[in-house]
């Protein structure tokens, strides 16, 4: 028997009002086919919408192929904080207090089960600093307040010319180059693949999950001879995961600059069509960069970062806010409607796995 579930509940705090947070949500939530996979409450200043929605109409930068929804037609969760001064692209102590608040309500909402999920609108770090909130980002607040400690920032796109889907874990975030070597060790990446395979297998339903890792040295440190790393500690580290995880594949260090042809060649396609890219389910970055440098090349407009780790869903556009075109009508809803997409899907995961359990 196939258990029916309630559609999933997705809240969506705005960011910081002065960016394109406000654009991409109201031109996202025009597709009829967004508010059929889910039901979406958008928590913010509806004032401060209805603003931004007949300001956006007299942009000449909004085409026909990008309408907006009236805010009339939405659900909002309110927060009433006087934002008539704000002003499009210019960020202030006001803006970043106000896109915290936004997200500390949707946090508060999702741990008391009102909504599955949050889908995050960007937010300026610095903006939060001015206001007093000193965090790297979204994401660890996210975590500090559901008292989450295994955590992993996962992003997800799927190519527009092939249908593959690429998934990218960061072993580390959100820290300087030089401290990379430092903060990476065999504890971290076995709590970071642990999250991987459970995510693979009860959220996008890969029983036998493979998985890519990627070397921290050039050439993967060339036996030794450009950084010992690879040697020292991180191959002995996956023959164990291996013994540990049987039904989980994980290559040898594969050099950072050969990792991702294959997934290039799977996203936009071979140029030898009889040829088979080699991908793997998931690839693991072991810093920043690493990861997000193919995964902005491949998928800028269409990856979402999503945490993984949460007791709820949380998926956010991989772009900021942007705040040189806030206010312009020119911003792309492409990311926003790709991580309202992921949200509802990865809900619906969720229930159909907890219903095997």
């Amino acid at each position: 028997m196939i258990e029916s579930h309630p559609i999933p509940r997705l809240a969506i705090p705005v960011g910081d009002p002065a960016g394109i947070g406000p654009e991409v949500v109201l031109k996202a939530l025009s597709l009829p086919l967004l508010n059929d996979a889910a039901s979406i409450c958008v928590i913010g200043e509806r004032s401060s919408f209805e603003a931004a929605y007949k300001h956006l109409k007299e942009q000449s930068g909004l085409n026909n192929r990008s309408s907006l929804v009236h805010p009339q037609d939405l659900q909002f969760l309110e927060i009433e904080l006087n934002l008539s001064s704000t002003t499009w692209g210019q960020p202030s102590a006001q803006t970043g207090a106000a896109s915290f608040q936004y997200l500390s309500m949707a946090i508060s909402e999702a741990l008391e089960g009102t909504f599955d999920g949050i889908v995050t609108g960007p937010i300026a770090k610095s903006a939060w600093k001015a206001a007093g909130h000193d965090y790297p980002g979204q994401t660890e607040y996210l975590a500090e307040r559901s008292q989450t400690t295994k955590y992993g920032m996962f992003f997800v796109g799927s190519s527009p010319y092939t249908g593959w889907q690429l998934r990218t874990l960061l072993a580390t975030t959100h820290i300087p180059l030089s401290e990379v070597p430092r903060q990476l060790s065999p504890q971290l990446l076995t709590m970071k693949v642990g999250l991987l395979k459970k995510t693979l297998q009860r959220e996008f339903g890969i029983e036998r999950p493979r998985v890519a890792i990627a070397g921290l040295n050039p050439h993967s440190g060339e036996q030794g001879q450009l950084g010992r790393e690879e040697i020292d500690w991180l191959i002995p580290w996956i023959r164990e995961m291996r013994s540990q995880h049987p039904d989980l594949t994980l290559s040898d260090p594969i050099p950072p600059d050969t990792l991702w042809v294959g997934p290039g060649q799977a996203w936009y396609g071979p140029r030898d069509k009889t040829a088979q890219p080699k991908t793997y389910d998931a690839y693991l970055a072991l810093y920043h960069d690493q990861g997000l440098i193919p995964v902005k090349l491949m998928a800028f407009d269409r990856a979402v970062n999503t945490t993984i780790g949460l007791p709820f869903v949380r998926t956010s556009p991989d772009h900021g806010t942007a705040f040189d075109i806030a206010g312009k009508g020119i911003a792309d809803p492409t990311s926003m409607i790709a991580a309202i997409q992921l949200a509802a899907t990865l809900v619906r995961q969720r229930q159909q796995t907890q219903d095997n359990l």
